[in-house]
C-alpha cells in the first residue's frame, strides 16, 4: 500500500481562484479591494522568501499589499506605534507581523497589540478563544488551511483519534482546537509526552508540528492512517523536510501530506482568505 497524496498545492491555487473571483465580484459591484499591511524586521533569508510569497499571492488574488520593510535595529516601541497607526487606519484589513523576530522584541507584545479584527494571521487570544468555544472568526491560517485540505479529501474526521505532535501557540494549540471542532477525539503531545510511538500507532490521524526533523519513525504509523505534516526543517545539505519520516509512513498511511508543497501553500491561501474575511466582517458592524 502506497498512501495518496495530498497535494496542498493544487487545494491552494483552487482556493486562490475562488478568492480572487470574490475580490473580482467586489470591484465590480463598487467596493474596495482588501489591503493586507506585511511587516518584515531585518533580513532574515527565509523570513524575506515568506513575505515574498505571501506578497505574490496578493498580486494573484486582487489584494492590496503594503509593506513595511524594516531595519534589525527597529525598537519594540516603534512596532507597537506602527500597530497602533495601521490599526486606526480604516483602508487597512489586515496586519501580519513576519516571524521569526530580533531577540530585543516580544513577539506576544505585538501579537496582543494588533486588533483582533485586522488578525488575519489568527494569533491572537480573542481569536484564538473563539475558536475554542466554538465561534470561530479568524482562524490560525496553518491549522484551518490543515482543515481546508483534509475536506477535498472527502475524510470524515468526525469520531477520528487524532494525535497533534507540538503544542506551539500558533500551530499546535489551535491545531488541536480545529481538530475538536471537527469532531475528532484529540491527543496533544510535546516534550514530556511519555512513550509518543505508542500513542501515535493508535492513532487514525496524525498531525505532525514539532520542527524536528524525522521525529516521527515511519513504522509508527498505523496502516490506514492520516499523515499531515507541518513541519518544515532544513538540513545541513540544504534539503527540506519534515518532521515524518516520509518514505517509510507513506507505505503505511492512506494519505500523507509531503513537504514541500503540502500545507505551506495552504498557510497562503488562507492567509488570503482571512484578508478578504475581516474586510468583509467590517463592513457587516
Amino acid at each position: 500500500m502506497t498512501a495518496q497524496i495530498i497535494n496542498g498545492k493544487a487545494i491552494a491555487d483552487n482556493l486562490l481562484q475562488d478568492i480572487k473571483t470574490r475580490v473580482e465580484t467586489r470591484i465590480k459591484s463598487g467596493k474596495r479591494a482588501p489591503c493586507l499591511a506585511v511587516i518584515l524586521v531585518g533580513a532574515d533569508p527565509a523570513s524575506a522568501i515568506y513575505v515574498r510569497n505571501k506578497r505574490l499571492a496578493c498580486e494573484k488574488v486582487g489584494i492590496r499589499s503594503i509593506a513595511h520593510d524594516l531595519p534589525v535595529e527597529t525598537t519594540e516601541t516603534e512596532l507597537l506605534q506602527l500597530i497602533d497607526t495601521l490599526n486606526a487606519d480604516s483602508g487597512i484589513d489586515g496586519i501580519l507581523v513576519q516571524s521569526p523576530l530580533p531577540k530585543h522584541i516580544n513577539e506576544e507584545h505585538l501579537v496582543e497589540r494588533i486588533s483582533a479584527n485586522k488578525d488575519v494571521d489568527g494569533f491572537h487570544p480573542y481569536n484564538i478563544g473563539r475558536l475554542a468555544v466554538r465561534q470561530p472568526t479568524l482562524r490560525s491560517c496553518t491549522p484551518y488551511g490543515v482543515i481546508k485540505m483534509l475536506k477535498t479529501t472527502g475524510i470524515e474526521l468526525m469520531g477520528m483519534d487524532a494525535v497533534v505532535v507540538g503544542v506551539s501557540n500558533h500551530v499546535g494549540r489551535p491545531m488541536a482546537l480545529e481538530l475538536l471542532l471537527a469532531g475528532c477525539t484529540v491527543t496533544s503531545c510535546h516534550r514530556h509526552t511519555r512513550d509518543l510511538a505508542d500513542k501515535i500507532r493508535h492513532a487514525d490521524l496524525i498531525v505532525a508540528a514539532a520542527g524536528k526533523p524525522g521525529l516521527i519513525q515511519g513504522d509508527w504509523i498505523k496502516p490506514g492512517a492520516i499523515v499531515v505534516d507541518i513541519g518544515i526543517n532544513r538540513l545541513p545539505d540544504g534539503k527540506i523536510t519534515g518532521d515524518v519520516e516520509f518514505d517509510v509512513a507513506k507505505e503505511r498511511a492512506d494519505y500523507i501530506t509531503p513537504v514541500p508543497g503540502g500545507v505551506g501553500p495552504m498557510t497562503v491561501a488562507t492567509l488570503m482568505e482571512n484578508t478578504l474575511l475581516a474586510l468583509e466582517l467590517s463592513e457587516t458592524k
